[in-house]
């Protein structure tokens, strides 16, 4: 196994950047244009993706784009799709929404791509998503939980991939109120729109058991006084709707102040591997240097709609680690956010394999409007005429260091709205069930 190293301060901002979100959205309005089978010729389909391949961002995002690659030059390799290859191009944006739109505008007129798959931000991706539906190209699995790309209406050419920040919320509110009775709860949010969504669904399991609510600003790397604040009223719980970087700030600061809630982390912001080598980071210098970033981490309570890197039980882990050990880069990390652009390459390449060889836009949209994307996922994946949500709900699960995940619940799905909770009882393929990864020849 290649050293899965990483810079973990890189990867904090990175992370940061990636869950900021906000921003005026134009009303789409005018009619599609474009050739309806640009980038598709007899062996090669071209897709492409804005990522922040430069800039402080870099270190963290570069592994999203580095993991999607991977399948698809292991897709390649094994025959490609339809007698196509995959050509995956990656333009570096640097999380600049002006610069999200220049790096389009080359995607479309200069590499003529068929499609943009898991465009990467909700800022930056709102600086395009009006060009791109304007165009009628397939804007599909935007790596982003907010609510903007499940508007069918307003936006009929994108859909979102992981599940909004409400659904999360939903799921990790119920399990409080059941498992965790008569806690004193306490909020810790980014102060943008991942705040106000992930209250809504907590709000709607938890009332009187929330006793503080404390908002941070991305830009300003100090939690002293919200975490002083969570003490102060006592919370037994804290849900930290935080990315990684803030995540782990929260836990050195409790842990500085002899403060111990159970801290509860969404799929955005908790991956353990990243969490901890943030703390390792940002220890130097102060009391916790020296201190083991896993003991800090251990007990963390998490969801997901993935499969978790650490699980080494699950048949779509091991098959990606062998995928990412023979095509990513030696030292490309195995870690959850690796594990999130496998899984978006892996549904474009399904989708290109059922939609069949006379390939073209609409046909991938009415495949992908028809056809179970059942595999990686632990919750199902919504992508209809009316519903562009991407996946519908997660799982519970506690880290345990040294240990592979506890899993406290198992996946449940649910709306974004009043709906109920539900119990998923889903029939996941192994790779080996799904056709282009099987045993049988990939379509040629």
């Amino acid at each position: 196994m290649r050293s899965l190293t990483i810079s973990a301060s890189a990867l904090a901002v990175a992370l940061l950047a990636a869950s900021c979100s906000g921003g005026e959205k134009a009303d789409s309005t005018a009619a599609p244009a474009g050739d309806p089978a640009q980038g598709v010729s007899d062996d090669a389909v071209v897709v492409g993706t804005h990522q922040p391949l430069s800039g402080a961002a870099s270190p963290g995002f570069v592994h999203v784009s580095t993991g999607a690659r991977a399948v698809f030059d292991y897709v390649n390799d094994n025959g490609g799709v339809h007698g196509r290859r995959i050509e995956y191009v990656v333009k570096d944006d640097a999380f600049d929404p002006v610069r999200t739109q220049t790096a389009t505008g080359e995607l479309l007129d200069e590499e003529g791509i068929f499609a943009m798959v898991g465009g990467l931000g909700t800022r930056t991706h709102e600086a395009v998503i009006d060009e791109l539906n304007d165009r009628g190209v397939p804007d599909l699995f935007v790596s982003s939980g907010a609510l903007s790309w499940d508007q069918p209406e307003e936006y009929p050419y994108s859909y979102g991939f992981q599940p909004d920040y409400t659904r999360e919320a939903k799921v990790q509110a119920r399990y409080i109120a059941e498992n965790l009775p008569g806690e004193k709860v306490g909020l810790l949010y980014q102060n943008d729109d991942v705040g106000p969504a992930a209250q809504a669904g907590i709000e709607q399991y938890l009332t009187d058991e929330v006793v503080a609510w404390e908002a941070y600003d991305p830009s300003v790397p100090e939690l002293g006084g919200q975490i002083a604040g969570l003490q102060e009223e006592g919370a037994d719980v804290v849900v930290c709707s935080c990315i990684p970087s803030f995540l782990a700030l929260a836990l050195m600061e409790a842990a500085q102040a002899g403060y111990e809630p159970q801290w509860v982390a969404p799929s955005f912001g908790g991956d353990a591997a990243v969490v901890a080598g943030v703390i390792e980071e940002y220890s130097a210098g102060t009391p916790l240097e020296g201190v083991p970033p896993a003991g800090l981490v251990d007990g963390l309570i998490l969801t997901s709609f993935l499969p978790l890197a650490s699980q080494t039980d699950d048949p779509w882990i091991e098959f990606y680690r062998e995928v990412l050990d023979e095509y990513a880069p030696e030292g490309t990390p195995f870690v959850d956010t690796t594990v999130y652009g496998m899984v978006q390459a892996t549904l474009f390449a399904r989708l290109l394999v059922e939609t069949g060889p006379d390939l073209d836009r609409a046909g991938l949209l009415e495949t992908l409007h028809s056809h179970d994307l059942a595999g990686p996922g632990l919750v199902p994946f919504a992508a209809t005429e009316e519903d562009h949500a991407g996946y519908t709900g997660v799982m519970v699960a506690r880290i345990r260091s040294g240990q592979e995940p506890e899993i406290l619940q198992g996946p449940q799905r649910t709306d974004r709205g009043g709906g109920e909770i539900l119990d998923v009882e889903l029939d996941r393929p192994s790779p080996d069930g799904v056709r282009i990864f099987g045993g049988e020849e990939n379509p040629g």
